[in-house]
């Protein structure tokens, strides 16, 4: 069901003619709190951005880099290979890796169902990539996902599956936080008897940085409804996610 403003934050959102003098970030923070709504790393913030003012972000983003790269101590004047970099992270931020939180969710068209299925379906592997919000390295990873429907099910495409979890993911996230954030979703959206998530995925700050382990992965999974009262439902799906990595 698509999410609908509260009259206060409407008032809000029509209400700032005279922030135009502040930078793009000024603005969308001033919505943001005077609308008493959080903006961690992980939240969608796109019904707070005006038309125009991403562009305008990234122009503050590629300033702020070009400060790091400064501090960093790397001539960019005359480093052709750092040249434009402040301006293709930049870029890169708000448009590719971190677009989950300034896009509104993408249009996911849903039926009902019908046939009135009720039979355990499993989506995946999805292929899936994310940054840790605790250093921004990468997270690359597979998602799992089990549901079991019911007559007032509504049901999605397959290829939607793929396109919520990559809005959700692509934000500075935790594994934990962002998978149960992708099953409220699929939960609001499906509304099944059943959901089941597993996620697997390399976290690049231990591969990268630290310990520097380049073996290990994180596995979570969140369950919910039947898959948590019935164990044989939940032996089924964990018994066939192991035959599809097999």
């Amino acid at each position: 069901m698509p999410r609908t403003l509260s009259k206060r934050t409407e008032r809000i959102l029509r209400s700032d003619e005279d922030l135009a003098g502040m930078p793009a970030s000024e603005r969308i923070r001033y919505r943001l709190v005077t609308a008493d709504r959080r903006y961690h790393a992980n939240d969608n913030i796109s019904a707070f951005v005006r038309e125009g003012e991403l562009e305008e972000l990234k122009a503050e983003v590629q300033a702020k880099m070009q400060e790091v790269l400064q501090a960093l101590v790397i001539d960019t004047e005359s480093d052709h290979n750092t040249h434009e970099t402040a301006k293709r992270v930049a870029k890169m931020y708000i448009d590719e890796v971190f677009r989950g939180r300034f896009q509104p969710m993408p249009s996911v068209t849903e039926f009902p169902n019908v046939e009135r299925l009720n039979e355990l379906m499993i989506v995946g592997p999805i292929t899936v990539r994310s940054a840790c919000s605790h250093h921004m390295c990468p997270i690359f990873g597979k998602i799992w996902i089990g549901i079991l429907p019911n007559e007032h099910s509504n049901l999605i495409g397959l290829s939607k599956y793929a396109r919520i979890a990559d809005w959700i993911m692509s934000r500075p996230q935790i594994q934990e936080e962002a998978v149960t954030m992708l099953a409220n979703e699929l939960q609001e959206r499906v509304r099944p008897d059943g959901l089941a998530l597993v996620m697997e995925a390399d976290h690049f700050c231990m591969h990268w940085r630290g310990v520097k382990d380049t073996e290990s992965a994180m596995t979570n999974s969140v369950m919910r409804g039947a898959f948590l009262k019935d164990a044989n439902l939940r032996r089924e799906f964990l018994s066939l996610l192991s035959r599809k990595q097999s």
